[in-house]
């Protein structure tokens, strides 16, 4: 279902987002800078399609999740541990989870488009693009 699926994506990208920002903060090393300012540009993007795969749920008239454990049931993305990786690590974990927050957009626009549900899936078009660019990008870092 549709609506479904738009919940565990809104899901991934929240902690997709959560991630990447904890890491904005307790990134160290040589490049600091560099990781730094790459991992607030990525964290500010997600954190951007938050609000509006929410609302795409409610343009279904089904309710957006409310809480973090919700949150946390519906992702397909597993939170950081307590450890705090080295900046090299960091990257590689958000390439991977980059990629299941991909796979959750792509079922997400099938379903839309199958539901012709075009709004819906028009709206993910870009989010696919801008998730496509950050798994470009992560794969740059991490070679």
């Amino acid at each position: 279902m549709l609506a479904d699926t738009l919940k565990t994506t809104l899901a991934d990208a929240f902690v997709l987002y959560f991630k990447a920002h904890s890491y904005h903060w307790n990134v160290e090393g040589s490049d600091f800078q560099e990781y730094h300012s790459f991992l607030g540009k990525l964290y500010e993007g997600i954190f951007e399609s938050i609000d509006h795969i929410a609302e795409l749920i409610r343009t279904l008239d089904v309710y957006a999740p409310t809480s973090l454990n919700r949150i946390k049931e519906l992702s397909s993305i597993e939170e950081s541990a307590d450890i705090i990786p080295d900046a090299r690590t960091m990257l590689l974990n958000l390439k991977s989870d980059n990629d299941k927050y991909l796979a959750t957009l792509y079922r997400a626009y099938n379903e839309a488009e199958q539901a012709s549900e075009f709004g819906v899936s028009n709206s993910i078009q870009g989010m696919i693009t801008e998730a496509e660019k950050n798994a470009w990008m992560l794969r740059s870092f991490t070679k």
